[in-house]
């Protein structure tokens, strides 16, 4: 299935990533013209920060999740959780806590106290 997937990006969205790159290039040479030599040194040192998705602004990672996502769906490989799914997958999770018997006392030893400090408050109100 791997070799029958083709680049789902059209031209369009090719042309749209090479224009956020370019205003991202533009705002990094506008930010170096006002930095300090001593800034200077630290960008050629570092030179992690200028690669991967990560370093991407926050809009270019959002356009390309979301052509993943449609590409995805396209494709019919994406998978929407239904109810029952989502239903087993909190039971599994439940199971998993539960296993732990000192995590589950402190969780039953504040649930006990809050309901006891409720009685009080009830008590004391009805008193009155």
């Amino acid at each position: 299935m791997a070799a029958e997937q083709s680049n789902h990006f059209t031209e369009q969205d090719k042309l749209e990533r090479e224009n956020l790159n370019q205003d991202r290039e533009s705002r990094e040479s506008s930010a170096d013209k006002q930095s300090t030599p001593s800034e200077d040194k630290e960008k050629t040192t570092s030179r992690k920060d200028k690669r991967g998705f990560a370093s991407m602004d926050a809009a270019m990672q959002r356009a390309i999740a979301s052509k993943g996502g449609r590409a995805a769906h396209a494709q019919g490989v994406a998978h929407e959780f239904n109810s029952a799914e989502a239903r087993e997958a909190g039971r599994k999770g439940g199971v998993a806590v539960s296993r732990n018997r000192q995590h589950m006392a402190e969780i039953g030893k504040k649930g006990g106290e809050a309901a006891h400090r409720k009685r009080q408050k009830d008590n004391t109100n009805s008193s009155v």
